[in-house]
């Protein structure tokens, strides 16, 4: 095995040709350009009939979905490269906060958060026709599509407004969303969901997206978000008062962990002492099938001890008082619980008088507190109130940012309800939101840990999309969308620090996505002849520090870039040691075995070096040696 990092990510095409060799190796077969699978084997393999291409069947088909689907398995070379300056508590934080175009992001992020977030939330471009949308086209270099789009921002990102006279206007924003999110599904963990707001122009297209991506069987709601009370009076006949919030889980081995009660309900439970306080719900059913001729064997007498109120299925001396579940009409109405339920449950229930007659009714008692946690209540399917509208929103963003503008920031108390239902606060549940703008899923993480004592994290990524230059933001040296979104972390951080006193992470460490720290010769040396042998002497770039190739290090081996990271100087030599043993880094020169020594004494999992520190190979292979003997779990890799 070559003891070289890859520093590339993984080729998503290749590895599902290996996925399909080991299920049906007869169906790949060897090319000039490496395996490659044989289609027509393949569909024998899988039909009892050959399916012809041509057939027609029910799917969303689009110009440029092939493009999509290469889009998301090619590779990319490009890093992540951390800004301190930027960040809050750097060394420390679990929380993450990227700058860059957030399809590479998610590629980069691929190894590292392979199943590990338990929530995705975005807010994509809704293509209206005003926002703008990403085009990835892979085919041209910078200088065509510059010529094609004749827009990209000061970082190159290549943002264009996809205006409706647009002849793909449709088809340019499919082609943006579907690898980003079949990207993002492979960061869920099984127990995880997504949720993503959407208005009209693109919701039955979007719909159709995530039915395939993340399969129909895993939609659970298309969630109402009334956010305009008012209703906005700009769209033809109606005046729209709400978005679309789609819900889809990974698989069926998410478990909600649900809502806390408002206040409104918890008064309800004002029955009991302490934590044995409990509501009266009446056990006959209203609304529905709620009458004995619909139901006749939920119709049966229930009979009650007057004095305690404890109730049985039998008459006895103690209990003489029979109840019936009549309507208030008169008629026969029936119970919510059958005969086997009530004797399983029968603690539960109690009997009292109707006030003013002699007849008595059936009541559950719903408590508090199960199993020593307080009740927890489903979202509904409509989230409607001034908390969730865009004034409220507005408000809130603005009581901590001034009149540094953001048009329609997300109400924080709509992702603190999404955030606190997906997980416990305990669990260290990662967070994702790729289309962060002003930061509102980071505020929400913020708020509910200082709230509950939680250990969520986030990482949010964006692209930092510049903003009109004659914008009071900007002329405050907010230049970019990710320049408001940093600040108001640390505002909002502050903030919440101030009015709880909570001791919570509430740092973040800031990584600006850029081409790679090496050099090109170090992914393609069979292009460069004798001529050029200087270039392999160091294939690290100029100007690139020890903090940005540990970045890259770290997601090509898979490491998250959230674990905790310290400076160590070893023989005058500086060392990054990544969460205790788990990585050992040192970029330094004059690698030898006296140093190896002393790393070798902290036992690391892995540890990495310059290629170019050793002054030969044999210096190389004699510190590799001298590990393997005496740190002999140590997997040792050069760059």
């Amino acid at each position: 095995m070559t003891d070289k990092l890859d520093m590339t990510t993984p080729d998503g095409a290749n590895n599902n040709v290996k996925k399909i060799a080991a299920l049906f190796p007869n169906c790949v077969t060897e090319s000039a350009e490496g395996l490659v699978v044989d289609f027509d084997l393949l569909k024998q393999e899988l039909n009892n009939y050959i399916v012809e291409g041509t057939k027609e069947r029910y799917r969303l088909e689009w110009p440029g979905k092939k493009e999509a689907i290469v889009t998301a398995n090619l590779p990319t070379t490009k890093t992540l490269r951390p800004v301190r300056e930027d960040s809050v508590d750097f060394d420390n934080t679990e929380n993450l906060y990227i700058e860059g175009d957030n399809l590479e992001v998610l590629k980069l992020l691929q190894e590292s958060y392979l199943g590990k977030v338990k929530m995705i939330y975005i807010d994509p471009p809704y293509n209206t026709g005003k926002d703008f949308v990403y085009r990835d086209n892979f085919k041209q270099d910078s200088v065509e599509f510059k010529e094609q789009s004749g827009q990209t921002n000061e970082y190159s990102q290549r943002l264009v407004p996809n205006v409706e006279t647009e002849g793909r206007y449709h088809s340019i924003w499919l082609t943006m969303m579907y690898p980003r999110l079949k990207l993002a599904r492979n960061l869920l963990a099984n127990d995880g969901m997504i949720f993503v707001s959407i208005d009209d122009h693109e919701a039955h297209n979007l719909k159709k997206m995530l039915d395939e991506i993340f399969g129909e069987n895993n939609f659970i709601s298309d969630i109402t978000v009334v956010n305009n009370l008012k209703g906005r009076n700009d769209k033809k006949y109606i005046a729209t008062a709400n978005e679309k919030l789609f819900m889809y889980v990974k698989t069926d081995e998410f478990q909600e962990y649900g809502l806390s009660l408002p206040d409104d309900k918890l008064s309800t439970y004002n029955e009991g002492q302490d934590d044995q306080k409990y509501r009266l719900i009446e056990l006959r059913k209203r609304g529905g099938p709620d009458t004995r001729a619909e139901r006749p064997n939920m119709y049966f007498p229930i009979y009650v001890d007057p004095t305690s109120g404890t109730v049985s299925l039998n008459k006895s001396e103690i209990y003489s008082i029979e109840a019936i579940p009549k309507k208030s009409d008169g008629t026969a109405g029936r119970w919510r619980w059958g005969k086997d339920t009530v004797k399983q449950r029968i603690d539960l229930l109690i009997g009292k008088p109707v006030q003013g007659t002699n007849r008595y009714n059936i009541y559950e008692k719903d408590y508090l507190e199960q199993n020593g946690e307080l009740r927890r209540i489903k979202p509904k399917s409509v989230m409607a109130g001034s908390a969730y509208s865009t004034d409220g929103a507005t408000k809130k963003y603005r009581s901590i940012m001034g009149d540094i503008n953001f048009t329609n920031p997300k109400p924080v108390e709509m992702l603190s309800d999404l955030i606190q239902y997906a997980a416990p606060p305990d669990t260290g549940a990662i967070f994702l939101d790729f289309f962060s703008g002003s930061g509102t899923t980071a505020h929400a993480v913020l708020e509910l840990n200082a709230n509950d004592n939680g250990n969520r994290r986030f990482i949010m990524v964006q692209v930092p999309e510049s903003l009109q230059e004659d914008a009071s933001s900007w002329q405050q040296g907010y230049k970019t969308i990710c320049d408001i979104g940093k600040e108001r972390i640390r505002r909002a951080a502050k903030k919440i620090k101030a009015e709880t006193g909570a001791e919570i992470d509430y740092g973040f460490r800031v990584y600006r996505l850029d081409e790679s720290n090496m050099q090109d010769v170090y992914y393609r040396p069979q292009d460069y002849k004798q001529e050029n042998l200087e270039l392999f002497a160091d294939n690290v770039k100029p100007g690139r520090s020890g903090d940005d190739l540990l970045a890259q290090v770290m997601l090509d081996w898979g490491l998250p870039l959230s674990l905790k990271i310290e400076q160590l100087s070893i023989i005058d030599r500086t060392v990054f040691k990544v969460a205790e043993n788990s990585l050992m880094a040192c970029f330094d020169k004059d690698i030898d075995e006296a140093f190896a020594k002393e790393i070798a004494k902290y036992t690391p999992l892995r540890v990495v070096f310059r290629d170019s520190s050793f002054k030969n190979d044999t210096a190389k292979e004699n510190v590799k040696q001298l590990l393997k003997q005496l740190s002999p779990e140590t997997e040792m890799r050069v760059i």
